[in-house]
């Protein structure tokens, strides 16, 4: 009977389903995040009867032949790459990317990271970090004298003195495009990592190269749409209900073949 593990294939696919949508409205409220999509491709066959095998001493061909599918199973889950809406905050280091492109950041053990989380702030020293005390790249320290910071839309940082009329340059953050943004490798905490399928990173300045620009005092909403999401919520349900039925419909006739006398 394989119409058993067929259907556990399929609910076990819906489940998976519903943990992705259960991801993307758990993030609904964090900032740059890109909605995830479960994707599914079909399992191998069995080919019961080939096509175009020979099924008469005349030469007749099957010409479709007889092919008994196995299930289902996940292929990939892929990051729907969109802009997410700008949300005024006023923060001098709020910024939010608009357009293609990452902020880069240094992991304790040294390896760069990349995000579109523009939540900054100031450490101790004064180094601009994220959230999580991670330096962005390049690093850019401010001075405890400065009384306000400007950052233009290529990403130069400016600092206002009370004893000057003019700004001092401080820094550039620079911004980093990737090939293929999707093979990148989330790690957690709004960061990913390079890797083989997303190609090498490629920095640049924010502007240039297809990359985004920068605006000062806004952050990046999630790209999470919560209709979409709960009407993809409920057909997943539907799904794992309809391969339960066909258990239950398999069940039922294997109990009628046992009771066969």
């Amino acid at each position: 009977m394989r119409a058993l593990k067929i259907a556990a294939t399929g609910m076990s696919a819906q489940q998976m389903r519903v943990e992705v949508i259960s991801q993307n409205l758990s993030n609904m409220s964090t900032t740059g995040y890109n909605a995830r999509r479960a994707e599914f491709a079909d399992l191998h066959y069995q080919q019961v009867a080939r096509a175009g095998a020979i099924n008469a001493s005349d030469g007749t061909m099957l010409p479709t032949g007889v092919q008994l599918g196995m299930g289902v199973r996940p292929s990939a889950v892929t990051m729907k790459l969109a802009q997410g809406a700008l949300s005024a905050t006023g923060g001098d280091l709020d910024i939010a990317i608009e357009g293609k492109g990452y902020l880069e950041v240094t992991l304790p053990n040294g390896q760069a990271a990349y995000t579109r989380d523009g939540a900054l702030k100031r450490d101790g020293e004064g180094l601009i970090v994220t959230n999580d005390g991670l330096a962005v790249s390049p690093d850019i320290t401010i001075p405890d004298d400065a009384i306000s910071i400007s950052i233009n839309r290529s990403g130069e940082v400016y600092a206002y003195f009370d004893d000057a009329v003019g700004a001092q340059l401080l820094g550039q953050l620079t911004m980093t495009g990737f090939t293929n943004p999707k093979g990148l490798e989330a790690i957690g905490s709004n960061l990913f990592t390079e890797t083989e399928a997303s190609g090498p990173a490629v920095q640049s300045t924010a502007g240039q190269d297809g990359l985004g620009t920068l605006r000062q005092g806004y952050l990046e909403d999630s790209s999470v749409d919560a209709v979409y999401e709960i009407t993809e919520l409920i057909e997943a349900q539907r799904g794992y209900e309809l391969n339960s039925k066909v258990i239950s419909a398999a069940d039922q006739m294997l109990g009628a073949t046992v009771q066969v006398r």
